[in-house]
């Protein structure tokens, strides 16, 4: 039984070795030739886990521990017999924690001295969509909520949706955390787009902390407002020009926290403890995955220096990789 682990992944070494014979490589080692023995593999997002890695594997188990499977070709797997699982939320108060320190960075550039008076459109309101909201109006933000597969779904939520195009009309922040998609009824590849932002009645600054392609960079860089960015189309090689427009611009690392990589790992031992019935201890995360019950502005601005990661990027782009890699995990915000 061979298990092949991203080394960046924290929290997890020692406690698979009693079950399997254990291999730690750099993502970019995690390679067709390295993989054709393994039973399972344990990866992050920047291992692409498709045909070019899988063909002729005997792979049965992958685990992302991350909340996002858009690097993980689902239908080749399904039509394989290899069960996939990631880790939805781990990272949500963290994400959260990065756009209240994104936008509390934007209103002291902007000289913006409170949130009564500004609308913010919430586009994806699952884990972190959610996080994002109910602190937004805690801070005295109005809040419009755009998310169609839960609008159409089965109401349970009990929250008000809001058209893109009411969000157009009325947002002067819209912040996006949806998963990247390219077909069905919502595809959200380049949701921002050019025409997006022409319709923008008072738009002042878009935020993506989601996926990179959801927002189409060409078009941001030419558009008259504030830019406030995580992640990036083609990481790590992203744009200059881009990079030096946005008011603030980290390396992906919006959920980095270091109960976030905690919960992470802990759903990836439980994942493999169901797949395997192996009996893993599975350490217990103490910060709630919903997020701190009440926020100020202020605090999470003190709990997060947004700014010393802008800085670190803008000097050197192409240090985008490493400064990924190797990034300190911050503590969530906890009042």
């Amino acid at each position: 039984m061979k298990v092949i682990i991203d080394n960046h992944i924290p929290h997890i070494q020692g406690f698979i070795e009693p079950h399997a014979q254990v291999v730690y490589l750099e993502p970019g080692n995690i390679t067709h030739e390295a993989v054709s023995d393994a039973d399972a593999l344990i990866v992050r997002t920047r291992t692409r886990c498709d045909a070019a890695l899988l063909d002729g594997s005997r792979v049965r188990f992958i685990g992302s521990a991350t909340i996002g499977t858009d690097h993980i070709d689902l239908g080749y797997c399904a039509a394989r017999g290899i069960t996939v699982r990631n880790a939805p939320g781990c990272n949500a108060p963290a994400v959260a924690q990065w756009v209240f320190a994104a936008i509390h960075a934007w209103m002291q550039a902007r000289g913006i001295s409170t949130a009564n008076g500004l609308t913010l459109g919430v586009v994806g309101v699952g884990h972190i969509g959610s996080i994002v909201a109910r602190w937004a109006r805690q801070l005295g933000f109005t809040v419009l909520l755009n998310d169609p597969p839960r609008e159409h779904g089965d109401g349970s939520s009990g929250d008000i949706f809001s058209s893109l195009d009411e969000l157009q009309r009325h947002c002067d922040i819209i912040t996006f955390h949806t998963p990247l998609t390219r077909d069905g009824l919502w595809p959200t590849w380049h949701l921002c787009n050019q025409a997006f932002l022409d319709r923008l009645a008072h738009g002042r600054l878009i935020i993506d902390a989601a996926r990179g392609p959801i927002a189409d960079n060409a078009a941001l860089l030419g558009w008259h407002g504030d830019v406030a960015l995580d992640c990036w189309e083609n990481e790590p090689g992203i744009s200059q020009k881009l990079l030096e427009k946005a008011i603030v611009a980290t390396p992906h690392i919006a959920g980095y926290s270091a109960e976030g990589k905690q919960r992470g790992t802990a759903m990836m031992l439980e994942a493999l403890n169901e797949f395997y019935g192996w009996d893993i201890p599975v350490p217990a995360v103490t910060a709630p995955a919903t997020g701190a019950p009440q926020v100020t502005l202020d605090g999470i601005a003190a709990s997060y220096d947004i700014l010393a990661d802008t800085a670190r990027l803008k000097a050197d782009a192409t240090a985008f990789e490493s400064l990924r890699n190797h990034y300190r995990h911050r503590p969530e915000y906890r009042k």
